[in-house]
């Protein structure tokens, strides 16, 4: 059994150290703990500091990709180096790393399949008020969208299973934070959280820089996610809405050209047929998209037997 640890880095050289002196290179479970850093286009000596601590593996983009390609990268490279369980940490040393056995237990016990590690985050000094709001509405509607019971949705200390690796995939370029869980829920893989500790702030967030913005790019990444494997439910539910104010307009028109006041309503009968039209038009939509989500799920699995072929070591 192999562990890789993975850290996305983006001009960590001044914390990277500290978190990589915290790593650890035996875990209860497993044979071998190998360390993965995604150089994420660094202009500073990330890299050099990576191969002075020891990093086993790194993986370089020559520009700035985002935390999301990041990630995948590594997920990437770690399955490619044959890792039976990926660990996912920050390179502020956010996380504690004496917690990564409580992070790989419920994997290695066959529990689960994706471990996300919950903050403490009422009891965390540094983490601001509006911070703290916005980690427990955001977690909520993470809640609902992805039909688990996850407390500590940003998260990025997290542990993933080889399986359920091979079945991630990142569509945005902000964050795979959210949309990960999202997915894991709606493909009904085994996912649950375990407490974990934090340390003290070595650096200010850097998804967190602006509140209004974190919460406009949170909003569309869940909506997105949302509508990728909801398709048919969330246009048929629009449909629903459209025709059914359209058929009370029409039902309102009657009402008066019934009762002989049907004169002057005309404009009613006018935008009960838009209405309506817009409905069924949408309605079909749906249909169209539901066909698509099949593809797409044809092509999630053919990328799945893909992966399995190229980088499953067990059957080499």
């Amino acid at each position: 059994m192999k562990l890789i640890i993975q850290i996305p880095c983006y001009n960590e050289a001044e914390t990277l150290s500290i978190a990589l002196s915290a790593l650890p290179r035996e875990v209860e479970g497993f044979d071998s703990v190998e360390w993965l850093i995604i150089n994420d286009g660094s202009t500073d000596d990330t890299v050099k500091v990576a191969k002075e601590n020891g990093v086993d593996h790194i993986v370089n983009f020559k520009h700035n990709q985002g935390l999301a390609k990041g990630f995948m990268a590594g997920i990437k490279e770690s399955l490619k180096q044959g890792a039976d369980v990926i660990v996912n940490t920050d390179a502020d040393n956010q996380y504690e790393a004496k917690d990564i056995p409580k992070l790989t237990q419920p994997i290695i016990d066959g529990r689960a399949e994706y471990v996300i590690g919950t903050r403490p985050i009422s009891e965390t000094a540094h983490f601001s008020t509006s911070k703290k709001l916005l980690q427990k509405l955001g977690s909520w509607v993470v809640r609902k969208a992805s039909h688990t019971d996850i407390p500590d949705a940003p998260s990025g200390f997290r542990a993933i299973s080889r399986e359920c690796a091979m079945q991630l995939n990142v569509y945005n370029n902000y964050t795979y934070t959210l949309e990960t869980i999202i997915q894991a829920g709606q493909k009904n893989m085994a996912i649950t959280s375990v407490p974990v500790r934090t340390n003290e702030d070595l650096r200010p967030s850097r998804l967190l820089s602006s509140i209004p913005n974190y919460i406009k790019k949170s909003v569309v990444t869940i909506a997105r996610i949302s509508v990728v494997y909801k398709s048919f439910q969330f246009f048929m539910t629009i449909a629903a809405i459209l025709f059914g104010l359209g058929f009370l307009l029409a039902l309102r028109y009657l009402y008066f050209y019934f009762t002989g006041e049907g004169d002057g309503h005309t404009q009613s009968v006018i935008l009960s047929g838009v209405l309506m039209g817009m409905g069924f038009q949408t309605g079909l939509i749906a249909f169209i998209a539901d066909l698509l989500s099949v593809n797409r799920k044809l092509l999630e699995e053919l990328k799945v037997e893909n992966l399995k072929a190229r980088y499953n070591h067990k059957d080499n």
